[in-house]
């Protein structure tokens, strides 16, 4: 079992209250993945790597600093978006899934731990009437896709930090194929955690 400790060796300056959301995260997937399966069952034990530490790669290679209104598109069971919510308590953050189970899930996390700075909405993001300066996803969709989602629902420039794996040359092609003006930087998670589950793992940024 891997406990939340393995967060803060990489992000040692998180507050007491911080740190004391992380930590509360396990019991409270645990206690609702059993319900709902929105992790796969396999992947507690590994529930701090797999999809809190993964989620925090952004932290290290986006830059949040201009976005105050930021959408997880597709969020799943909350990741990247809870993580992120609980990182940037200042941000206000929009997560979104078509699923209303998994919606549900998520409200319940963010009102457990205190998150004041989460809207939680079953929804497909094109159909959502918020602007919004900064998109994220994790494994949702190419990349492609999710740029033509957001077509409309932009406050500003486009900027996307994208949670990705494999090969991306063919995914990413496309989109610059699209769209020539944007600027695509893919980043290796491997460059900044040890842990063999992030060896394909990627940042992808656009803008």
């Amino acid at each position: 079992m891997i406990h939340a400790d393995i967060l803060f060796k990489y992000f040692p300056d998180f507050t007491e209250k911080q740190q004391d959301q992380f930590r509360q995260l396990f019991d409270l997937y645990a206690d609702l993945n059993a319900k709902i399966n929105v992790i796969s069952r396999k992947d507690m034990d590994n529930f701090y790597i797999h999809h809190v530490l993964h989620s925090l790669a952004l932290l290290k290679f986006a830059d949040f600093s201009g976005a105050k209104n930021i959408v997880d598109i597709g969020t799943g069971g909350g990741f990247p978006g809870i993580p992120l919510a609980i990182a940037f308590p200042d941000k206000q953050f929009y997560l979104i899934d078509s699923i209303g189970k998994k919606i549900g899930v998520v409200q319940q996390v963010a009102d457990a731990v205190g998150l004041t700075n989460v809207v939680a909405e079953k929804a497909r993001i094109e159909d959502t009437p918020y602007k919004y300066d900064m998109a994220v996803a994790r494994a949702v969709a190419p990349a492609i896709e999710l740029f033509q989602w957001m077509s409309k629902n932009w406050s500003h420039q486009p900027k996307m930090a994208l949670l990705k794996g494999g090969d991306l040359a063919e995914e990413l092609n496309e989109l610059l194929v699209a769209k020539s003006s944007l600027k695509i930087k893919v980043n290796a998670i491997s460059s900044i955690y040890a842990e063999d589950f992030f060896e394909t793992k990627k940042v992808v940024l656009v803008n």
